[in-house]
């Protein structure tokens, strides 16, 4: 239950960071906004504030702002939304998908300061008849994969995957070992279930982690490198919907996003924070294509 309400609260987070953006740039380019509201309903709390009525309605699943003058019956009223020019209209429709990349960029910022836990490059196990299995032994630490430093047990699945054959140097107790192997085709599926080839070794990990904390200038990178790569994922996932190379059963509404939510909560505070951080950006994203019915 505890996971549940969390997850409600920062779903209703995400959407308040988004209408807030809407709200300040219309503030800044003097447009009146008449009602601020998250959760949709009947409101059970309302307050008047800098001229504007805020509203906290049951369903929290989205939200909105609203405007003096959408209509444009009032077209001619200066503090009107079509009392101003379109490209300022652009600006206050653009606040709210901006302010959700922002808000992502922080979470993942936030993000590198604690620290992010990885498994730990350690061999597990070998996978019998695999090239891995006659060189390799639990508790191989593998430090470079083709002179690439290897810190983390993703950087090898990055390297190996991709490689023709490996170069491994290995640290094994006290001695450090050259190692070289040449990869085998598996086949199985990507992110969006699409069938895909890919090398591998034979290697699993074993049950040793590493945390890797950022300082405030490297956790900057940090946060930028996750930005490009759930922009990247959103992205990619847009384009394999409309091309229909996935289902739409694959989409998720906000009660399915809140569900998910609750689950990685599970997990720890850093996959929630990330979690939120790609749910951020695709509302970022969402909301910048032309298809009113998204926003909010």
């Amino acid at each position: 239950m505890t996971g549940l309400l969390l997850a409600i609260g920062a779903f209703s987070f995400l959407i308040f960071f988004h209408e807030l953006g809407h709200y300040l740039i219309a503030k800044v380019n003097r447009v009146k906004v008449e009602l601020f509201s998250i959760g949709f309903g009947k409101p059970f709390k309302c307050w008047e504030k800098w001229g504007t009525r805020w509203c906290i309605a049951p369903i929290l699943l989205g939200g909105f702002v609203k405007m003096k003058g959408e209509e444009e019956g009032e077209k001619y009223h200066s503090d009107a939304f079509y009392g101003i020019s379109p490209w300022r209209r652009i600006t206050i429709l653009l606040g709210g998908p901006l302010f959700n990349l922002l808000l992502a960029f922080i979470l993942f910022y936030i993000v590198g300061l604690i620290g992010v836990r990885h498994l730990a490059p350690v061999v597990g196990k070998t996978l019998p008849g695999t090239p891995a299995a006659e060189v390799l032994k639990p508790g191989d630490r593998i430090l470079e994969v083709n002179h690439y430093p290897i810190k983390v047990w993703e950087d090898l699945s990055r390297y190996i995957s991709s490689a023709e054959r490996v170069e491994l140097k290995v640290e094994r107790g006290d001695e450090l070992i050259e190692v070289n192997l040449t990869p085998v085709v598996r086949e199985g599926r990507n992110i969006f279930g699409e069938p895909i080839k890919y090398r591998i070794i034979g290697i699993a990990p074993g049950q040793e982690f590493v945390t890797i904390r950022y300082n405030f200038l490297t956790a900057f990178q940090f946060a930028l490198e996750e930005f490009k790569q759930s922009a990247l994922l959103i992205w990619k996932g847009l384009i394999k919907l409309i091309t229909g190379a996935i289902g739409l059963e694959n989409l998720s509404g906000p009660i399915g996003i809140v569900d998910a939510s609750a689950k990685v909560w599970q997990i720890g505070i850093v996959p929630f924070l990330l979690f939120a951080g790609l749910l951020s950006v695709n509302l970022g994203i969402l909301n910048l294509l032309p298809i009113p019915v998204l926003d909010g």
